[in-house]
């Protein structure tokens, strides 16, 4: 297990991730901000699916859920049609024009990843896909779990302890 202080600077370089995330997110068309690109993705990788599937991988609530997808359905990217199991519920699915937006989404981020990585070698850039992806799989879907909160000191605890 890695010491104290490299968990310590592993939580500043996250926090400083930030500016990666953002810098990404400014290549983005200025109408499609990221949370209609992460609906986009998605919806690329895994296929048709319910809101309720799509709120569960975005892990932000319904009424966020819903926001994005009026969003990108306004835009002509999805359709939402009658789930035949459920007519209550919607089916979300990409239409032409949602793939071609993603293929732009892909081909901007490429290209700034490319061009902020640069002077890395592919190897490097390898290595990072690789760290990323362990990390990833390390969080799981990141859901506040009984377990995990057993795992994790009370945050409130900490805050309202008294200095000695």
């Amino acid at each position: 297990m890695a010491e104290q202080s490299q968990y310590e600077e592993l939580a500043r370089q996250f926090s400083a991730f930030g500016a990666v995330k953002r810098d990404l997110q400014r290549s983005l068309p200025h109408d499609c901000p990221a949370g209609s690109a992460a609906v986009l993705m998605l919806l690329g990788r895994y296929g048709e699916m319910r809101m309720s599937r799509l709120a569960e991988l975005l892990a932000v609530d319904m009424s966020v859920t819903s926001r994005h997808v009026a969003h990108v359905a306004e835009r002509g990217w999805i359709d939402r049609s009658p789930d035949p199991a459920d007519k209550r519920s919607r089916i979300l699915s990409l239409t032409e024009k949602g793939v071609k937006q993603i293929e732009l989404l892909s081909e901007r981020s490429t290209e700034l990843l490319a061009y902020r990585l640069s002077d890395w070698s592919d190897d490097e850039v390898g290595q990072l896909i690789a760290m990323m992806s362990r990390l990833r799989d390390s969080f799981g879907d990141c859901r506040y779990t009984p377990r995990l909160a057993q795992a994790l000191p009370d945050a409130t605890e900490e805050t309202t302890r008294t200095p000695a």
